[in-house]
């Protein structure tokens, strides 16, 4: 029998989320709560697993990491991308890496969650009350009126921008490839160029992917152009920001604040400085941590393995 290893599965959702049952007698399938920091010990933890299902980019997999594994033969990843997957030292191994394809776009939910914490000082209110009982001791911001820039319009960034337009928001919209006339579709502004927007923004939020260009696009100079009563919100990808330029932003208040769901080292150590200041509003990786989202996520990699043992490959990354 095969045995197939679930890595970093936090919740302990995945056996739960999905119907396993198709590969009873032919997988044996344990799970991983607890992330694993070293290579020696994830090595060593799947060593005699043939098939890995990882999420994202929780534990990635480089070279070094495939040649200490010589059973594995098929590593499955959410979603069909995954920048920490060395697709070349796989196809060296002669690993099959698939995805998923299916999901809903639950991180333009969780960015108006920390949008709305941020303007409504929900985290530091509910510490309050529950704490010593205090009454209202923050004085909330209106989101009518002030200028929402989203920085990204694709899938999930559209959804983004609608509920601002919802709230009667200014919405203006940038990204790198975005034209007029897509802006237009969705009913925003264009805002004619990166710093255009970081200096007109009350609340600046970005949804494009990590990339060549998009790696540190928000560095030090960028950041000095935010209004200093403005808020970054990034559930994208910590790389897209300079996370140096972004503490000593918010160490020295240059801007008001941020809403940081994604994070240099995940999971955030003790003893980093993010968890220090307390003009963040910080969540460890939700963006994309849901009902539907995981039942799509694990029922595919249900069937990836599926096809896999019938030697037919779906979903393949290359």
């Amino acid at each position: 029998m095969l045995r197939c290893a679930i890595l970093d599965d936090y919740q302990d959702a995945a056996v739960r989320m999905a119907d396993w049952g198709p590969l009873t007698g032919k997988v044996e399938v344990k799970s991983f709560r607890n992330h694993m920091t070293s290579e020696e010990d994830v090595a060593a933890a799947i060593a005699d697993c043939e098939i890995v299902v990882i999420m994202r980019e929780r534990t990635p997999f480089g070279a070094s990491l495939f040649a200490r594994l010589p059973r594995l033969k098929l590593l499955i990843t959410s979603g069909m991308r995954n920048g920490s997957i060395d697709l070349k030292a796989a196809a060296h191994h002669n690993v099959v890496v698939c995805g998923t394809a299916s999901g809903s776009a639950p991180p333009a939910e969780m960015t108006w969650a920390l949008i709305l914490g941020l303007a409504r000082h929900i985290a530091p209110e509910n510490a309050a009350l529950r704490s010593n009982g205090q009454w209202q001791s923050t004085v909330g911001s209106d989101l009518e009126g002030k200028q929402l820039g989203v920085i990204g319009l694709g899938k999930i960034g559209e959804r983004v921008a609608k509920v601002g337009l919802a709230f009667n928001m200014k919405v203006a919209a940038w990204s790198s490839n975005l034209t007029a006339e897509r802006a237009a579709e969705v009913g925003v502004v264009h805002a004619g160029s990166l710093d255009r927007l970081l200096e007109e923004s009350d609340y600046v939020t970005i949804h494009v992917v990590l990339g060549d260009r998009s790696r540190g696009l928000l560095g030090a100079d960028q950041l000095r152009r935010m209004k200093p009563t403005a808020y970054l919100i990034n559930t994208s990808r910590s790389a897209i920001v300079d996370q140096k330029a972004l503490i000593e932003a918010l160490q020295q208040r240059a801007i008001a604040g941020a809403a940081l769901d994604v994070f240099d080292v995940e999971p955030l150590p003790a003893d980093h400085v993010i968890r220090s200041l307390d003009n963040v509003l910080a969540t460890p990786h939700l963006g994309y941590v849901s009902e539907r989202n995981y039942g799509s996520y694990f029922s595919e990699a249900v069937e990836d393995i599926q096809a896999f043992l019938a030697n037919s490959p779906i979903r393949t990354l290359s």
